[in-house]
């Protein structure tokens, strides 16, 4: 073999076992919204459905929050779901 392909083959291997040694990067389980998503904890109280006048309709806006999975180490990932739906205005 060429001294280019060895060389080559010794960059690649040692390449590999020195991504391997590396330490694993900490997971950071936060959200930058915490009214659309949550880490952990009881499931966040629902609020009551509001009725927004759009003018010529109105609209009933719900949200939810549902458990969407667990993280790694268990905790349970809570996201809101908003629901909207046009109502007869009152």
């Amino acid at each position: 073999m060429s001294t280019k392909i060895r060389l080559l083959i010794a960059c690649t291997i040692i390449a590999i076992i020195a991504g391997c040694g590396t330490a694993k990067i900490k997971p950071n389980y936060t959200s930058t919204n915490p009214e659309e998503l949550r880490i952990g904890g009881e499931k966040p109280e629902d609020k009551s459905s509001d009725v927004n006048n759009m003018g010529s309709y109105c609209l009933q806006v719900v949200d939810q929050w549902k458990a969407d999975g667990e993280t790694p180490d268990g905790q349970a990932i809570w996201s809101k779901d908003t629901l909207r739906k046009v109502v007869p205005c009152r």
